[in-house]
């Protein structure tokens, strides 16, 4: 087996096994489409027989890029944010980009830490899980000259492409499914009390004040949300507030908590009290009753993050900054 050197195998090891220049084996690994499929199939032969291990720093240096993309999302677990993953990672896997992911846990701060270092590592553009940052990562961002996609929520004032929804709106239009559906003492469930989280809140209120309700009916935590969450929320909330007949959760885990509170409670949903939460997760079309909810479209997110971020780097014309993707409101048993 030919080695150089350093011991590892080459693009010339590869080139020479195959019988074509090393130019043609660079393209055929970044851009297999321009080759053909025989010449490609054979490529692919060579790099299994001599365990070949793309160099990316050598690549990088040559290249002038990294060919790698960070994503910063504010929890791994949260499937939410793993749907929104999978859409970035496919649309760049795509393209031949590595996505790189970083930790946030929910703070701007370790946000700002993660976009020094993958700035240092060379990344060629970023993936952010908000519109929400310090002074000081924007500075960074804006001095990289790099394309940044930031996403989930919408603004008026992206630092370079926003893809995501009206967090607000989806609150306010909940609350106006739920008044037009005869509720009128409408509580509203919140924890972690994010950026989107008070968007939502500030929704749920918009539409509670506008048909002349009260909105004093407010739950809310910084705690992580869960299942049993949701239960300890709504049962102080009945406690306080015994008259309620609809509660919107600020997401789905803490509505599924709560119908498993009613359930324990033997309260009827929804003839005793009415439930809705957010995002769509799969948990609220398997439990029973079904839960009213708003499908936000996180893998769509992902995907159009990834398809714009690849048209600025391959120096497409740009596009709109700010691209509305929606919301759903889905009307189930639990309302």
């Amino acid at each position: 087996m030919p080695r150089r050197s350093s011991g590892r195998v080459t693009l010339q090891d590869i080139a020479e096994r195959v019988g074509v220049s090393k130019v043609t084996v660079s393209r055929a690994l970044r851009e297999p489409q321009r080759v053909s499929e025989t010449l490609r199939l054979r490529i692919e032969e060579a790099i299994e027989v001599l365990d070949y291990i793309p160099n990316r720093q050598a690549g990088a240096l040559s290249s002038g890029r990294s060919l790698s993309v960070a994503l910063l999302v504010p929890s791994i677990s949260n499937s939410v944010f793993s749907d929104v993953q999978r859409g970035v990672d496919e649309g760049l896997r795509e393209a031949g980009y590595q996505v790189l992911i970083g930790h946030t846990g929910y703070s701007i701060l370790e946000e700002e830490r993660l976009i020094d270092t993958f700035l240092a590592y060379g990344v060629d553009g970023f993936v952010l899980s908000s519109t929400r940052h310090t002074d000081h990562a924007q500075r960074l961002l804006t001095r990289a000259r790099l394309p940044v996609v930031e996403t989930m929520e919408l603004t008026e004032t992206p630092l370079d492409i926003n893809v995501g929804l009206d967090q607000r709106a989806a609150g306010r239009a909940i609350g106006e499914a739920l008044i037009a559906a005869g509720y009128r003492r409408i509580g509203f469930c919140g924890a972690r009390l994010d950026y989107r989280v008070q968007l939502r809140l500030a929704g749920w209120e918009d539409a509670l004040k506008a048909a002349g309700l009260s909105t004093q009916r407010c739950q809310t935590t910084p705690r992580p949300s869960s299942y049993r969450l949701g239960g300890e929320l709504l049962s102080a909330m009945l406690e306080r507030w015994p008259d309620m007949d609809a509660v919107f959760c600020c997401n789905d885990d803490l509505a599924a908590g709560a119908l498993f509170e009613c359930q324990r409670r033997r309260l009827d949903v929804p003839g005793q009290l009415a439930l809705a939460g957010f995002n769509g997760l799969d948990i609220t079309d398997a439990t029973w009753p079904t839960l009213t909810t708003v499908v936000t479209p996180r893998r769509a997110i992902g995907e159009r993050a990834a398809s714009t971020l690849i048209a600025r780097l391959r120096g497409q014309p740009r596009e709109p900054c700010r691209h509305d993707m929606g919301f759903e409101i889905v009307l189930r048993q639990s309302t």
